[in-house]
């Protein structure tokens, strides 16, 4: 049997994050630890992890750095190092996940490769009742949501094995993935160091890990048809940093780069 970890990101969202924890509670196939990448939130965020450690049925681990700015790659690759799973399936914090998620990433699991996966996208109002009702009871609340058709399952594995070999493969795609829904082999984020540290702010850094995994002949698979998650809604963060990770991304591309001069190999010795 495989061993997974389930790397969930967070920051200041500890509304959000109960929700998705509770959504964890309720899988069909529960991962075999839990770690919270935290990028430096307060105290609320801390004591709702306390909370939930004293209630999981597998172990449930808090990485946490300090508050300097948005730091995703940073405390995701330290994520990384302290995972003990072999696949490490990788979430955000303000995500709501269907009952099979973790199931369909295990069964879609293939070796030499990466997956990536979709999202529904929850209205203002939709996750407004959610939030204020501490629920994670979707339909009771969905109003005016997006993406219906992420939110399809497909129970039998076979036709997400054929949509997997063919969706988002155009040269237009090649590199698309969503990064609040991924999943490795840790020893294919060991290979190429994980996420490039150079990059802060938001963007291009699960774009620009793609590109390093392919690189290094690791291939994407998209998990169309299960794999379920809802994302609430939020304000999008700063598009201030975009452009210079977009000419880093770019550049990974152009010149073939695999491993990060910047990466997870600093924390490797600390767990």
């Amino acid at each position: 049997m495989v061993t997974v970890s389930l790397i969930i990101s967070t920051y200041n969202w500890p509304a959000a994050l109960d929700l998705c924890l509770k959504s964890v509670l309720l899988q069909s196939k529960l991962p075999d630890e839990v770690v919270i990448a935290d990028d430096g939130s307060g105290k609320e965020t801390k004591e709702l992890i306390k909370k939930y450690q004293e209630i999981f049925p597998v172990p449930l681990t808090h990485v946490w750095h300090p508050d300097e700015g948005f730091q995703l790659a940073k405390i995701r690759n330290r994520a990384f190092a302290a995972a003990t799973g072999e696949y490490l399936i990788q979430i955000d914090g303000d995500l709501i996940l269907h009952n099979h998620f973790v199931k369909d990433h295990y069964t879609f699991k293939r070796k030499n490769c990466f997956v990536t996966a979709s999202r529904v996208l929850l209205s203002p109002v939709t996750t407004k009742g959610l939030i204020d009702n501490n629920s994670i009871e979707i339909k009771k609340y969905s109003s005016g949501d997006r993406n219906f058709f992420n939110g399809i399952r497909f129970p039998a594995p076979i036709l997400k094995q054929i949509v997997g070999r063919t969706y988002k493969t155009s040269m237009k795609n090649k590199y698309y993935v969503k990064g609040c829904n991924m999943a490795f082999w840790k020893k294919d984020l060991i290979k190429v160091n994980g996420y490039n540290e150079t990059f802060t702010g938001w963007g291009r850094e699960d774009s620009e890990l793609a590109i390093r995994l392919m690189n290094a002949n690791i291939h994407k698979r998209f998990l169309k048809l299960g794999g379920i998650c809802y994302h609430l809604f939020h304000r999008e963060a700063s598009r201030e940093m975009e452009s210079r990770n977009t000419d880093m991304m770019e550049e990974a591309s152009k010149k073939k780069f695999v491993f990060s001069p910047k990466g997870m190999n600093q924390y490797l010795l600390d767990y």
